[in-house]
C-alpha cells in the first residue's frame, strides 16, 4: 500500500474500471461513489454519490474506443466534480485518444490533439497524468502540468526475465527510436532501426534496416498497435533482413482496430506484450502488464506533492 493524504479521491469512468479499481488497491483507498451511464437517448448521466468538497480529486479515464464515448465521460466527470468544489481536479488518462492529429499534414485539416486539449483545460481539469503519449510535442498543447509517465521500465522488467541471447531491439520507424533506444539501455541491447515512406493515409513501406539483425532475435518497439499494418510489415522485412522468425512485439497501448488480430497472427510473432492502459477481452493471446503500480505511485507523489520525475 502506497501513503496517501487523507483528502485524495478516486472516480473511475467506464473505459477501463479494472485499472481504476488496481490503482486504488495499490493506493489503499476506495474508489469513489459515483454513478455514470446513459441517458435514453444515448446521452452521458454522471452523479457523484459522495461529497469532494476540498479534495484533491483523480478522474480515471481512457480515452479509447468508443473514443467519443469516453472522451465525453470523462469531460462529464470532471464538471460534475468541479460543480461539487473539489479543491484539484486531476485527470488521469492513461491512453490518451486523438493524438495522432498533433499538426497538419495538408491543407482545411484540423489539430485534434489541441482541440482536446483546450476541452480537458476548458471543464475544468488542473493536471493531467499520462503514459506514453504517441508524441511528445502534444505536452505542449496544455497549459496546465502534465505528467508523462513511461511504461519501458515496466515492459523492460518482464523482457529480462524472459531469455535476451542474441536479441536486438528495433524501432519501426524514426518516430520510436528514442523509447527503443532507452529500453537498450535498460536491457544493455544492441538497437537497429527502420526506415519506412508512406504510400498513403493508412499505408507505408519500409524502406531500409538500419543496423544488424542477421541470425538475431527481435523485439520490436512501439507506442500504440492500432492496425497492426506497420508491424506486420516491419516484421516480413526484418524476416526478409535475415532475422530470426523469433519476433516480440512490446508496446503500450492496444487499441487493435479492425483486423489487427488477424495481421499480428504472423507465424514469425512468438510474443506480443502490451499493457493495461486499455482493457482487452480475457481470451486475447497478448501478454498483458500491468501499470496500475506506475499510476499509483504517481498519484501519491503528486498528492503529497513530491517530484514525478524519478517515476519517469
Amino acid at each position: 500500500m502506497l501513503p496517501s493524504s487523507t483528502d485524495l479521491k478516486l472516480f473511475s469512468g467506464t473505459a477501463n474500471p479494472k485499472l481504476a479499481y488496481e490503482i486504488a488497491r495499490a493506493l489503499g483507498v476506495r474508489l469513489g461513489d459515483a454513478i455514470v451511464g446513459r441517458f435514453p437517448d444515448g446521452e452521458v448521466k454522471v452523479q457523484l454519490g459522495e461529497s469532494v468538497r476540498g479534495n484533491d480529486v483523480y478522474i480515471i479515464q481512457s480515452t479509447c474506443p468508443p473514443v467519443n464515448d469516453n472522451l465525453m465521460e470523462l469531460l462529464t466527470l470532471v464538471d460534475a466534480v468541479r460543480r461539487s468544489s473539489a479543491a484539484r481536479i486531476n485527470a488521469v488518462i492513461p491512453y490518451f485518444g486523438y493524438a495522432r492529429q498533433d499538426k497538419q499534414v495538408a491543407g482545411r485539416e484540423p489539430i485534434t490533439a489541441k482541440l482536446v486539449s483546450t476541452l480537458l483545460e476548458a471543464a475544468g481539469v488542473e493536471r493531467v497524468i499520462t503514459i506514453d503519449l504517441h508524441a511528445r510535442q502534444l505536452q505542449g498543447f496544455f497549459d496546465i502540468p502534465l505528467d508523462m509517465l513511461s511504461a519501458l521500465r515496466t515492459i523492460a522488467s518482464y523482457l529480462r526475465s524472459s531469455g535476451l541471447e542474441d536479441t536486438v531491439i528495433v524501432s519501426p520507424d524514426t518516430g520510436r527510436s528514442e523509447e527503443a533506444r532507452r529500453l537498450t539501455e535498460l536491457l544493455g541491447l544492441p538497437l537497429a532501426f527502420m526506415y519506412k515512406r508512406r504510400t498513403s493515409e493508412r499505408d507505408t513501406q519500409v524502406t531500409a534496416v538500419i543496423g544488424d539483425v542477421v541470425g538475431k532475435r527481435v523485439i520490436l518497439v512501439d507506442d500504440v498497435i492500432s492496425t497492426g499494418g506497420t508491424l506486420r510489415r516491419a516484421v516480413e522485412a526484418l524476416i526478409e533482413a535475415g532475422a530470426r522468425p523469433d519476433v516480440r512485439i512490446a508496446a503500450t497501448h492496444a487499441v487493435l482496430a479492425g483486423d489487427a488480430r488477424d495481421r499480428l497472427a504472423h507465424p514469425a510473432i512468438k510474443e506480443v506484450i502490451v499493457t493495461d492502459t486499455i482493457p482487452l477481452p480475457l481470451e486475447d493471446r497478448y501478454t498483458v502488464l500491468s501499470v496500475a503500480p506506475l499510476l499509483a505511485s504517481a498519484i501519491a507523489h503528486v498528492n503529497q506533492h513530491k517530484s514525478v520525475s524519478a517515476l519517469i
